[in-house]
């Protein structure tokens, strides 16, 4: 079985997402598919000894839908050779473009027919109906009575061309959607009118022929068309996020190849190649440096506005920016292997999905145009029955024949959730917060409780010298002089966080002589001619050298590493070396408090530490010196309790909790084995944005459920209005020509609706 994604040119609206998810279920070889009007795609697994792309998309052209040619760059996900992904993107941009193009030319064409007709319409209505003002001369009546066909004709069959396909297509494969309400309609008012004006003599006994619907015809086909023009042009900044992150990747590197500086195409990069990066430039492919220092901005990817600095050994991530110094890096990621790709590849996903909110929605798209249509010609019959004078019943039933088949459009509904879906995932991915699919973005406002880990998520995850007791008469320079000259000969796990301590203080590291590793107890050389000693409280005692017991507790109970450093004589100094508390911690804590989030930290590390930590930070509640299984058990604790559960940590150790809470958050520097199996990837690690993420989920939700709330409301009012229900009782009755207008209109309001979140402070 293979499993591919799709773009699909010529859907518009929910119905034709459903027509298709239909029709591909029902072909042999397809085991499941996934249609989204949002994003024009469609996920497709199928056996590929029965199926290939050609045979699906043909599969869907008769009913006026196909594939975008040369689609099999969508699987890849990234930036391959060649630039599969990036050629696929620029073909459905292109394709937006050209039906936005085609849009504007037809809209060029209508609106002043459209104006010319709202303007005879309305003398029409003010002299004869209100007679506020007084009748249009004889010879203009009967210039327009003859003009208005010939606009109508051009309108219809030019301009709603669209419209009549689908009404062919409705009669020859039985499938309705949007389009097939407004052909159907559109076409009724033109025919009666049609028939009205070439037969007025034979019909005058029988009809009002001093009544026809040309206008209806025009305005409701002109403002449909200005609604998808604007439709269009709205959901095209909806995947903004992509085209920015595209925007990312370098075009070209410069690679030193024989000795030589050459720029070569991006795709020719190969693993190991080295590339040198100057101020200005962007990182071409993800790499380690091995030459030079600078700053380099990685805003686009973490959200983060400072520079961050680059140094030999640091890693480099393909579209970030160099800032000043000269970069040379050696690749280690190229292609579809860089975290751009990958990070494009789970955005992309995630717009793709539908959340289990959606279901609703898709439900009543499958079954709402048949619906449409059966009321359309229900409230046709029964004003034909109900009416007093056939002439009169007949034209209050084409009204309201037409009336429904305009206002009820699905477009709305079919937009409410993959639109917002498309824009909070794209917000969350500009600033650093990946989400992986629209079920997670759903679940995660929901969440009441989060399990986190304390090494690299709540702390720093490097260890740093948290405490120092000066003892001897030297400066607390020079005690760190002589520690760090001893450590750095040392292999030991704290050793760095001593020798960057110093490097920091800008404190000179000597050469020690006579180094020797005593193992398990610390370590000894001679600075100077002079032996120190550094190690634990095994050495001191060892040595018999005298130390106040009551300092080392306090120091213990910091929850670090105690490191004593010592002559031959006495103690110099005591060491606290410890992992430290993230600086955005604490208030990230508060605000997820302020969210009602309960926070619980579960750590393997010793129970002084963890007390330290989980005070420190405001933490509710803590479990220190557990496994990986306990921290398992603690959250199937928590979801038998009935709380929605969601657990951040490193990703790597705590695998099964993450697995096994409702929502996985890999707190790191986002590698590709994160991104694939965390159900949210923070890029960073920046404890901060696991509120922001909560908090954009919440947001996104709200936007869905308003988009939602109007979509229908919008029908259920809509629809009894049009189709006369209300009109005995109260009067009321839809025009379709203000039935076109709502209809236009509904579909951009949730659109834009879903855009105000771009510009929502998380």
């Amino acid at each position: 079985m293979a499993s591919h994604t799709y773009k699909i040119k010529g859907m518009h609206c929910a119905s034709c997402a459903s027509i298709i998810e239909r029709e591909f279920k029902k072909t042999e070889g397809v085991k499941s598919v996934e249609v989204n009007y949002g994003t024009e795609s469609a996920n497709i697994e199928y056996d590929e000894k029965k199926l290939n792309e050609d045979k699906l998309s043909e599969k869907i052209k008769p009913l006026g839908y196909e594939f975008l040619s040369d689609h099999k760059g969508m699987e890849h996900g990234g930036m391959g050779k060649g630039g599969e992904h990036d050629h696929m993107m620029n073909m459905a941009k292109d394709e937006k473009m050209k039906e936005l193009k085609d849009l504007k030319n037809k809209l060029i064409a209508g609106i002043p027919l459209t104006i010319i007709s709202v303007i005879f319409m309305t003398w029409e209505i003010l002299a004869v109906q209100a007679k506020v003002i007084t009748e249009m001369p004889e010879i203009v009546k009967t210039f327009m009575h003859h003009l208005m066909p010939v606009i109508a004709t051009y309108v219809l069959f030019v301009i709603g061309r669209q419209f009549l396909q689908g009404v062919w297509r409705f009669m020859r494969f039985g499938k309705a959607n949007m389009d097939t309400l407004v052909g159907i309609g559109t076409l009724t008012a033109f025919l009666y009118s049609f028939f009205v004006s070439a037969f007025e003599n034979v019909l005058k006994p029988y009809l009002n022929t001093e009544i026809a619907y040309y206008d209806v015809t025009i305005v409701v086909i002109v403002f449909i068309t200005l609604g998808k023009y604007l439709e269009a042009r709205s959901k095209i900044k909806t995947g903004d996020a992509i085209e920015k992150l595209l925007e990312l990747q370098a075009k070209t590197a410069l690679v030193i190849r024989d000795g030589k500086e050459v720029e070569i195409p991006i795709e020719n990069v190969v693993h190991g190649d080295k590339i040198i990066v100057k101020p200005g430039g962007k990182i071409p492919v993800d790499g380690t440096v091995i030459d030079g220092k600078s700053n380099v901005d990685e805003s686009m990817m973490t959200g983060e506005p400072v520079p961050v600095s680059k140094i030999i050994g640091d890693k480099l991530v393909a579209g970030t920016i160099n800032k000043n110094g000269v970069l040379t890096f050696k690749a280690t990621g190229v292609g579809s292997e860089t975290l751009l790709a990958h990070i494009i590849k789970m955005v992309e996903t995630a717009q793709g999905s539908k959340a289990p909110i959606q279901k609703l929605a898709d439900q009543i798209s499958a079954v709402f145009v048949p619906i449409v249509l059966v009321i359309s010609v229900v409230a046709l019959i029964l004003w034909l029955v109900v009416g007093s004078q056939f002439s009169q019943a007949l034209t209050f039933g084409l009204i309201c024949f037409v009336g429904v088949l305009v206002i009820a459009c699905p477009c709305a509904l079919g937009l409410a959730t993959p639109t917002a879906i498309i824009v909070g995932v794209g917000k969350g991915a500009s600033n650093g917060m990946l989400i992986k699919n629209a079920e997670i973005l759903e679940k995660l406002h929901k969440v009441d409780t989060i399990v986190v880990d304390k090494t690299g998520t709540i702390t720093k995850g490097k260890p740093e010298i948290i405490k120092m007791i000066n003892l001897s008469k030297e400066n607390d320079k020079k005690i760190l002089e002589v520690l760090a000259s001893l450590e750095k000969s040392s292999g030991h796990p704290l050793a760095d966080a001593i020798t960057d301590e110093a490097k920091k203080k800008g404190v000179t590291i000597h050469k020690i002589s006579d180094f020797e590793n005593i193992e398990g107890k610390g370590i000894k050389g001679k600075l100077s001619g002079k032996e120190y000693f550094a190690g634990s409280k095994k050495l001191l005692l060892d040595m018999k050298i005298k130390y106040d017991e009551k300092s080392y507790k306090d120091l213990e109970k910091l929850g670090a590493t105690i490191i004593a450093l010592f002559d031959n004589k006495v103690l110099l100094a005591l060491l606290a070396v410890g992992d430290s508390l993230k600086d955005e911690a604490k208030q990230a804590i508060k605000e997820l408090h302020k969210m009602g989030v309960k926070i619980i930290m579960a750590t393997g590390d010793h129970k002084d530490a963890a007390e330290k930590i989980a005070k420190e930070a405001g933490i509710d509640e803590f479990i220190a010196e557990v496994m990986p299984q306990d921290k398992l058990d603690k959250i199937v604790d928590l979801q038998k309790q009935g709380h929605i559960v969601a657990m951040a940590g490193d990703g790597v150790n705590d695998a099964p909790a993450l697995a096994k809470a409702d929502v996985g958050i890999a707190m790191g520097n986002g590698t590709d084995v994160a991104i694939e199996s965390s159900d949210v990837t923070i890029l960073n690690g920046d404890i901060s944005k696991l509120a922001k993420t909560i908090k954009l989920s919440k947001i996104t939700m709200r936007t869905i459920k308003q988009n939602l709330f109007w979509a229908f409301i919008y029908n259920i009012i809509g629809i009894p209005i049009a189709s006369g229900a209300l009109y005995p009782m109260f009067g009321l009755l839809l025009n379709p020509v203000f039935a076109g207008l709502a209809m236009a209109f509904s579909s951009v309001s949730v659109v834009t609706n879903s855009l105000r979140l771009k510009f929502k402070k998380l």
